[in-house]
């Protein structure tokens, strides 16, 4: 908030020029989950930011990526398009452009900014040795995705006039799904064919460690790498005190133990976070064979939604059990005046209500596990549907003892409102998820037999 009011301060975009499209003196702001964070969090926190924001500075805010309450207002790119100028002249006027928060006018100096939550971007550039513009912008149009290019870029070409260069300017929106070796080969064969050559690439600010481990293990033809073969990366686990950092004895023993957490709703996250990797490797297999190809924009979707489930779900491990924690503690405080009796029993409903929504969303993601399974199933490889199915009965579980924490936490919740609120919404979320598990088993026996 504090950069924004600088910027803000300083900015007049009737005044400015570059080649890069902008709309807003503060054009962007994306919350990022990096870690022990998920992408939903993230989603709340910008929803947050942008109410804040647009009242603090009295400037039009569009909600994008994640965040987004349009489809059409997913792409930054779709939201930003017209650029300060044009949506000076149609805000206010067009209805497609009010805004999610603020004023339906443009800020005279700052334009309007777009808020949003997304996965890490990785800013990434490729210099060309040539000074031809046309070559420059004519690979960008072949390596992006929305023109047919690699599904997760973004590019642009731009002249670096100062170095009588070109330049492919690149945001990877999903480094897993498109990653930065492949990227760095096609525009390398790409340039080659316009007969010049790569001179160098270069990230710009952060990049994650896997996107250049990755990276490496292409280029070096590495067998049987494993990322837990990076010293520091171990150095780092071992000081990690949650419970997912565990080792899978050291949880196995943990859950073993005399001690109340963790406990059924740590497994059932677990359970349920295992099902959504099994999901993703079902269909990594499958963007592997060509004979899938026809399918594969499904299984990217499928991708993305299980790999995001997979880190809510392994948050939700360490949120049960502080939720639990938290619970006990409230039943020990002290109750002999009057005073402490209501302070504890105001303590105690706020802690059962936190016990109940937790595993409350434990069984929302264990359900969505199951429905993308659903969708996978119909074009899964078929090597792999019996690790599917694995999925299917681990989600089913992780659903089941999730519910049985709401179930034994809600009755004891004074709030009449939440109570049926929340039984309600689980109710709804087990329907839902038992019509999907069995569309799902008759999916795969259909296809197990036709192979």
């Amino acid at each position: 908030m504090a950069v924004s009011a600088k910027a803000i301060e300083l900015i007049d975009l009737n005044n400015h020029q570059g080649q890069h499209p902008r709309m807003g003196a503060v054009d962007v702001v994306p919350f990022v989950p990096v870690s022990d964070i998920t992408l939903q969090e993230c989603v709340r926190l910008a929803k947050e930011f942008a109410a804040d924001y647009a009242e603090q500075f009295k400037i039009p805010v569009y909600l994008y990526e994640a965040a987004a309450t349009r489809e059409d207002r997913r792409n930054l790119a779709d939201v930003r398009r017209g650029e300060f100028e044009g949506l000076r002249n149609e805000i206010g006027q067009n209805p497609d452009k009010k805004p999610d928060f603020g004023p339906n006018r443009i800020h005279p100096t700052a334009g309007a900014t777009a808020i949003g939550a997304r996965q890490i971007l990785i800013a990434y550039n490729i210099n060309l040795n040539t000074d031809n513009l046309d070559v420059a912008r004519r690979i960008a149009r072949q390596v992006r995705g929305k023109d047919g290019g690699l599904s997760a870029v973004k590019a642009l070409g731009f002249e670096l006039k100062d170095r009588g260069i070109v330049q492919i300017s690149m945001n990877m929106v999903d480094y897993k799904a498109s990653q930065l070796y492949k990227t760095f080969e096609l525009v390398r064969t790409l340039a080659e064919q316009n007969g010049v050559q790569v001179l160098e690439s270069e990230i710009v600010g952060l990049v994650p460690t896997e996107a250049l481990t990755d990276s490496a293990e292409f280029y070096l033809r590495l067998r049987n790498f494993s990322k837990d073969q990076i010293l520091e990366r171990k150095l780092a686990e071992s000081k990690s005190t949650s419970l997912v950092d565990m080792g899978l004895g050291a949880f196995a023993a943990e859950v073993a133990s005399d001690k109340p957490v963790p406990g059924g709703g740590s497994v059932s996250a677990y359970s349920a976070s295992l099902a959504a990797s099994l999901v993703s490797m079902v269909a990594r297999l499958t963007l592997k064979r060509p004979e899938y190809e026809k399918d594969w924009p499904i299984v990217n979707e499928v991708l993305s939604e299980s790999d995001n489930l997979q880190r809510h779900l392994l948050a939700l491990v360490d949120r049960d059990a502080e939720s639990f924690s938290e619970l006990m503690k409230a039943y020990r405080l002290p109750k002999k005046t009057e005073l402490e009796k209501q302070t504890r029993a105001a303590e105690i409903e706020s802690k059962l209500m936190k016990a109940s929504t937790v595993p409350l969303e434990t069984a929302e993601a264990a359900g969505l596990v199951l429905a993308i399974a659903k969708k996978l199933a119909l074009c899964a490889n078929l090597n792999a549907l019996s690790d599917l199915q694995t999925a299917i009965s681990l989600s089913q579980a992780g659903l089941a003892g999730a519910a049985a924490n709401v179930a034994i936490n809600i009755p004891g919740v004074k709030n009449s409102k939440f109570r049926e609120e929340t039984q309600h919404k689980l109710a709804s979320i087990e329907t839902r998820a038992e019509e999907d598990r069995k569309e799902t088993v008759q999916t795969l026996g259909l296809r197990s037999k036709a192979s």
